[in-house]
C-alpha cells in the first residue's frame, strides 16, 4: 500500500505529534498513524481535512504536484 510521506513531512515541519494532528481533524491517534504509514488508505474526507488543516492542496499531499497551493486568480 501506498505510504503517504508527505503529511508525515508536513507534520514534522509543523513540530505536532500524530496525537495532535489527529485529534485537530477528529481522528484518533493510531488511525491517523495507520494513514500516514500507509497501512490504511486514506479516505477523501480525511484528504480534504489535512489540506485544509495544512493550508495545502489534496495533490501536494498526494505527491502529484511540488505546489502547495494552487494559483490564485
Amino acid at each position: 500500500m501506498k505510504r503517504y510521506g508527505r503529511i508525515r513531512a508536513l507534520r514534522e515541519d509543523a513540530d505536532l505529534t500524530q496525537e495532535k494532528v489527529g485529534k485537530a481533524i477528529g481522528l484518533p491517534q493510531r488511525t491517523y498513524a495507520y494513514y500516514e504509514s500507509g497501512q490504511r488508505m486514506i479516505p477523501p474526507w480525511v484528504l480534504c481535512a489535512l489540506a485544509d488543516f495544512y493550508q495545502v492542496s489534496v495533490d501536494y499531499i498526494l505527491e502529484r504536484t511540488d505546489r502547495k497551493q494552487w494559483p490564485e486568480g
